[in-house]
Formats: structure tokens, C-alpha cells, sequence
């Protein structure tokens, strides 16, 4: 693909989750060259941070101008500390190619060499060893940045092709020469928010289709139940203003056209006809099945300012300090604080645990004979008390579901002023995006469960052929990887391989 200096929404996806090459183009590799040459200019005889002064509460130092290189490359290894696990290449990825995008901004005043050996790692997969644990968010993810820049300097170690080897290995192995130092390249790598935008950007992408399985799961649900269809009509949805709440019951009704396991109101208790004195069938069931664009709404919202949020951190220039050829200046400042993303993050988090709750008390529902009404305990197809169906694989949701409820207390709040006070309010974005990561994951399981669930209650009640051709489409996919069952097996490996399907493909 070939990139301006703002990447599109579809193109971000494009790029991070299918893998598509990325090449920024020509205007605005020219704009970041002439970047470059106007502070090579405008910083000859200037005192200006970080170029001829320490870094951070070291800025009152100025440095001799025969240390400069020196003090560039000092930024990258003294800050290479993160502690824990790698982070996955997605995030890798997904971290680099938002901190390409900063540059593409022309912003920064670094050398256009830079940005080109960064979009050939990215390219060629040829991903830093970064660290889960190291940045506060603010002077951005100092740390996690150092070891994605420690690579492009040809120091430190990758992963390329499923194994970690020596960066300088595996960049001579593909004919790139590892960056040397200009002028403030050492600062620009390392300061600013493209890994928690990075992880962001994947959180956004995979929140947005865990809510359409979300909704889709719900739909289903309801034909299961044989529910009354009104509760996602056009008019009772619209009478709300909420943009989320209009747009889930909108995609219920598309979901659910062709089902002929839905009821209408009028058609059995509107008639007249109906003389009952205790109904057979709930008048309305409960809040998980009816209140689904009441509850998802809200989530939809989040999920979309999650995706503006990102974006618009990605396309940004996050560094300090500023080079503007236009206005002719350099700015001081705090572009690299990463509050938007932290606060946007913890958001997220809570609404896919809002999320992760619907559908475990739709799965209890399923499961629970007596709320139901219709299903045999567990969804149990085999014999009950020596079979036990759905029963175990209740209490992973469960606990699950519990996990994310505690993991939702906002990482926002939680600024620790560090680096000599001088970072005395900082973000701690990185570890709300990956808190929300592991929010998201855990939600990708419930849903797994709950989507076994839904197909097993479909061959309870021998409704296949009455499914809405989109939920039939879907229990067909779900019945090739998850087969109905009688018999007890192990079911450890049927909610992964379910959990990759829902999360790898597209409704």
C-alpha cells in the first residue's frame, strides 16, 4: 500500500491484521527530507533540548558538540530496560508502523534513511525484542521505543520467521545497513506514543468484531428462545437518540431477516385470540436477550471512539520536540503523553467486560434449564447424570468473565511520578492497552464458549432449518470446527480453535 502522511482506518487493518506492505510516498518521503535539512540548518547555533542538552531532568546540561552522536545513541541503550515477557509481532508491528506514521508527519526532523529502513523491517517482518514492561506513558514508552530503536541501530535481538537471532544478522542477511545517528533520530525513536497507539490500534480492530459477534451471538439467542421480535424494532430503537443503540437493533433486524423461529406480537397477543391465563410463553424475556441494543449500544460508541482515538494518536506527531519547517520554529512541549490513549484504553476495557458479562449470562441461560424452559441441563444431548454436556465449560466463562471484571479498574488513575519529578503526571497508556488486550482476549473465550453453546442448542431443539440464513450460515461454521456431542471429551482444544475462527474472520 502506498501511504500519505494520515493512514485510513481500512488500511490501518489492512496493514496490522493482514499483513499488507506499506510504502510511504514520494511527496512524503520529500517533505520528511526537507524535515530533516531545515533543522540540520536551524540547530546549528541554538541550544535546543535534547539535540545539544541532556534528556529530561538532565536538559540543564548542554553537551559538547564533539558528544552529540554519543548522546543519541546513550538515549537508546540506557533506556533498552523493559522487563517480562516480548510483546507479541502484532503489537511489534502494530508499534512501528504507528511510529513510521509519526515520522510521516515530517515533524520530527529525522533522515529519511530512517523511515526507509524502518518500512523494510515492517515489510520483512523483522521484528525488535520489546519488552511488556518498561514505560509510565509520558515522556510516551520511552523504554519499549528504545529496544524497537536498539534494532534499527543493528544492536540488540528480532524475531524474523518464527525465531530470535542478532539484529545485525539478520539485517545483513537481507542487505540493510543498520541507521547511523544524524542529528536527533536517538530522541525521535524513543519518545513519543506509538506503542500503546499500536496495541490501541489492535484492541480497536478487535473489540469491533468481537461486537458483531457480540450482536450476531444475541440474535441467535433470541431465535433460540423463539423471543418477540419488537424488542429490536426500528421504531421502539429509534425513539432513543443514541447513535450505538440505533445502529445494534439495525443490525439485529438485518441478522435476523429470514428467521422463522422469531415471533410477532401482534400476530399472538395482539390477535384477540389469545385466551391464556397463564402464558405459556414469556410476554418478554429477560434483560440478556431483550436489552441486547440497550447494552451493546453503549459498547458500540466506545468501540468507535476507541477507533477515532487511535487513529488520530497514530496519524499524529507524538515526539518532543517539534520541528516545523513551516512555521520556520521548534516547539517544546508534551505531544508525547499518552493520556488519550490510556483513558480511551481503560474505556475499552470496560465496555468489552460489559460485553464478556452479556454473553455469560446469555450462556447461563442456555445452560440453566429452568430459566429456559426449552434445553435440557447443560445442553446436555446425552444421558443426564452420567452425561454433563456444557456444564464445565459454564465455569471457564465464569471465572473468566470474573477475571475481567477486577482487570476493568482503570489503569489511568494510577500516575506515579517518577525520572526526579520531572514526569511528575504521566499516562501509563502501555499498561492499559495491554490490560485491555488481555480484556479482549479473555472476552474472544467467552464468546467461544458461548457460540459452542448456541450451536448445541440449535441441535437440541432441531431448528436448523428455521435459522435466519446469517445465523445458519454461522452454526455451519461453528458445527465444522465443534461438532455436536454426547459423549464427555476433553474441550480445551475445541474453545481455541474456536475462539481463533470467530477472532481471524469477518461476519
Amino acid at each position: 500500500m502506498k501511504i500519505e502522511e494520515k493512514l485510513l482506518y481500512g488500511q490501518l487493518e489492512k496493514a496490522l491484521l493482514e499483513g499488507n506492505t506499506i510504502t510511504l510516498s514520494e511527496t512524503t518521503r520529500s517533505k520528511i527530507t526537507e524535515c530533516y535539512n531545515f533543522l540540520k540548518e536551524f540547530s546549528a547555533d541554538k541550544v535546543i533540548y535534547g539535540i545539544n542538552t541532556g534528556f529530561g531532568p538532565m536538559a540543564q546540561y548542554r553537551v559538547d558538540n564533539s558528544s552529540l552522536p554519543a548522546l543519541q545513541y546513550n538515549i537508546i541503550r540506557s533506556h533498552a530496560t523493559g522487563a517480562g515477557r516480548p510483546l507479541p509481532d502484532i503489537y511489534v508491528r502494530a508499534a512501528m508502523t504507528a511510529r513510521l506514521m509519526t515520522f510521516a508527519q515530517a515533524k520530527s526532523g529525522v533522515h529519511p534513511e530512517l523511515t526507509d529502513l524502518l518500512e523494510n523491517m515492517i515489510n520483512l517482518e523483522i521484528y525488535p525484542l520489546v519488552p511488556e514492561h518498561g514505560g509510565v506513558g509520558a515522556s510516551g514508552d520511552l523504554v519499549q521505543l528504545a529496544h524497537v530503536a536498539l534494532a534499527l541501530i543493528g544492536e540488540g535481538e528480532v524475531r524474523h520467521k518464527g525465531q530470535w537471532r542478532p539484529t545485525a544478522e539478520v539485517l545483513a542477511e537481507h542487505k540493510l545497513t543498520p541507521f547511523r545517528i544524524r542529528i536527533r533520530e536517538g530522541l525521535a525513536l524513543a519518545n513519543g506514543t506509538s506503542v500503546m497507539a499500536g496495541i490501541g490500534a489492535i484492541n480497536a480492530i478487535r473489540a469491533e468484531r468481537l461486537l458483531h459477534r457480540a450482536i450476531h451471538a444475541s440474535v441467535w439467542i433470541n431465535e433460540i428462545s423463539s423471543s418477540y421480535d419488537d424488542a429490536f424494532s426500528e421504531v421502539l430503537n429509534n425513539i432513543k437518540m443514541h447513535r450505538g443503540q440505533r445502529t445494534v437493533a439495525s443490525l439485529m433486524r438485518t441478522m435476523a431477516e429470514g428467521s422463522s423461529c422469531m415471533l410477532k406480537r401482534e400476530n399472538k397477543l395482539y390477535s384477540g385470540d389469545n385466551n391464556e391465563k397463564v402464558f405459556s410463553h414469556k410476554v418478554q424475556p429477560y434483560y440478556s436477550l431483550r436489552c441486547v441494543p440497550q447494552v451493546l449500544g453503549p459498547i458500540f460508541d466506545a468501540v468507535e471512539n476507541a477507533k477515532e482515538v487511535t487513529l488520530n494518536e497514530i496519524n499524529s506527531a507524538c515526539d518532543n520536540p517539534v520541528v516545523d519547517p513551516d512555521s520556520q520554529n521548534i516547539y517544546h512541549g508534551g505531544n508525547f503523553h499518552g493520556d488519550y490513549i490510556s483513558y480511551e484504553m481503560d474505556k475499552l476495557k470496560i465496555a468489552v467486560t460489559k460485553l464478556t458479562m452479556l454473553a455469560e449470562r446469555q450462556l447461563n441461560y442456555l445452560c440453566h434449564d429452568r430459566v429456559n424452559e426449552i434445553l435440557p441441563p447443560f445442553l446436555n444431548m446425552g444421558t443426564l447424570g452420567l452425561n454433563y454436556g456444557l456444564q464445565a465449560t459454564q465455569f471457564t466463562a465464569t471465572s473468566t468473565t470474573a477475571e475481567n471484571q477486577t482487570l476493568s479498574m482503570p489503569m489511568s488513575v494510577h500516575s506515579i511520578s517518577c525520572n526526579n519529578d520531572n514526569q511528575d503526571i504521566v499516562s501509563m497508556g502501555t499498561n492499559s492497552a495491554l490490560m485491555t488486550a488481555t480484556v479482549i482476549n479473555n472476552a474472544w473465550q467467552v464468546m467461544a464458549i458461548e457460540y459452542m453453546a448456541l450451536a448445541q442448542a440449535v441441535d437440541c431443539l432441531g431448528i436448523a432449518p428455521q435459522l435466519a440464513p446469517s445465523t445458519r450460515r454461522v452454526y455451519d461454521e461453528v458445527r465444522r470446527i465443534f461438532p455436536a456431542f454426547r459423549e464427555d471429551l476433553p474441550k480445551h482444544r475445541d474453545i481455541e480453535a474456536l475462539q481463533q475462527f470467530l477472532m481471524n474472520s469477518k461476519i
